[in-house]
């Protein structure tokens, strides 16, 4: 499923019904988001009839600004309204092929509002007050950017250098269980034009991805551990070098974390099990013995629970969450979509193009830092004075 936003600034310039639909036959949304239309009403209506869609909804303006159109054809997917005022339009979306469970939710728009610095380039500074504001809405809501790809700003007041300010304030934030439905998810800023804002694009559907193993990393949750010290000992000194001992710690740490520390799920469900079981027990003839092992296991869970949630948080990075707040599904999905944005799904080549393939990127990366060790191996040789002296 393919969505996209798009700020078009007033729907009766001439290339307005064109752009629209080269936007549906180059990327193929199943549902578009038309923002500040200017247009409502019947007026509305006869544009919208001429897209490449069937089915419309229209909020009002507010006097000849604003105006939200909401189109999408219903063979794709199944669209039912909640309620809409002038500046919003609420939706749930069925799709033709599976209900999207748990009430998955996307807020999507021009937004008005830079979230960090880096969102915005001259002008005023962001606000700091609004961007945590902003920042704690989110967070209430337990919903992530998704990222981009492509220009890094949705919208630009298209002036000289000296009075130019370009803003990223066009976005798409998802919740957990949104996120779970389509992990592959991806965000682009296509080309800005007709409009002072950018078209977005949400693509949905699952890209081709390589599989290359991930590098180590030590998690500092393991600390909290008491077997750990003893695994990283016992690695250690097995070996005399220094790295045949790194290597073993290395082999051995990633045997431990999965078969003790790592396997949370196994843990708590065996853990959820027994207790299960006692509390039935415990129901029927109760007993000291049944109610302190009961306790125990509650505090068996408690632990694996924070092992879990920390481990979750340090992979997420995010910083700005409440401590002691167990939102473990909340960090699962940071993690991912952290690792989503992190991922290059494209870069420039010497002379100037584009590879979009993910082989010809890998291959491109290797070969650039290839030629930039084998340059400096050659420096060196050249001049002996360059190496290290023993």
């Amino acid at each position: 499923m393919n969505i996209i936003i798009w700020n078009s600034r007033g729907s009766l310039k001439p290339n307005f019904q064109k752009y629209v639909t080269e936007l549906a036959h180059n990327y193929n949304p199943t549902i578009m988001v038309v923002m500040e239309t200017k247009i409502g009403g019947d007026r509305a209506k006869a544009i919208t009839n001429r897209l490449p869609f069937d089915r419309a909804i229209h909020s009002n303006t507010i006097g000849y600004a604003g105006g939200l159109w909401l189109l999408w054809n219903s063979d794709r997917v199944e669209v039912s309204l909640i309620s809409k005022t002038e500046q919003e339009i609420h939706v749930t979306v069925k799709s033709a092929l599976a209900e999207l469970h748990n009430m998955a939710w996307i807020i999507a728009g021009d937004f008005n509002e830079p979230l960090v610095e880096d969102d915005k380039f001259g002008g005023r500074t962001v606000s700091m007050n609004r961007s945590l504001q902003f920042k704690d809405c989110l967070d209430k809501c337990n919903m992530v950017d998704l990222g981009f790809s492509g220009p890094r700003f949705t919208w630009s007041n298209g002036r000289e250098l000296s009075a130019l300010i370009q803003e990223r304030i066009d976005r798409f934030f998802v919740n957990t269980a949104w996120y779970s439905n389509f992990p592959e998810a991806k965000v682009t800023h296509l080309t800005r034009c007709h409009s002072d804002h950018c078209p977005v694009l949400l693509e949905t559907t699952k890209h081709y991805q390589l599989q290359l193993p991930r590098p180590f990393r030590f998690q500092s949750c393991w600390l909290s551990d008491p077997s750990f010290p003893v695994v990283v000992s016992s690695a250690w000194n097995s070996v005399n070098s220094l790295q045949g001992a790194t290597n073993n710690l290395v082999t051995e740490v990633k045997r431990w974390n999965k078969e003790h520390f790592g396997n949370f799920f196994s843990k708590k469900r065996r853990i959820m099990a027994r207790l299960n079981g006692i509390q039935k027990a415990i129901a029927l003839r109760p007993s000291s013995n049944l109610l302190d092992l009961e306790k125990q296991l509650q505090r068996e869970l408690e632990i694996i629970l924070d092992q879990e949630r920390d481990i979750w948080a340090l992979k997420s990075r995010v910083n700005w969450m409440i401590q002691g707040d167990r939102n473990t599904s909340f960090y699962y999905m940071s993690t991912m979509v952290r690792r989503s944005r992190n991922r290059i799904s494209a870069i420039k080549n010497s002379v100037g193009e584009w590879l979009y393939d993910e082989r010809d990127v890998m291959e491109h990366i290797r070969g650039g830092f290839e030629d930039l060790f084998c340059s400096s191996l050659a420096l060196s040789e050249r001049n002996p004075q360059l190496l290290p002296q023993g």
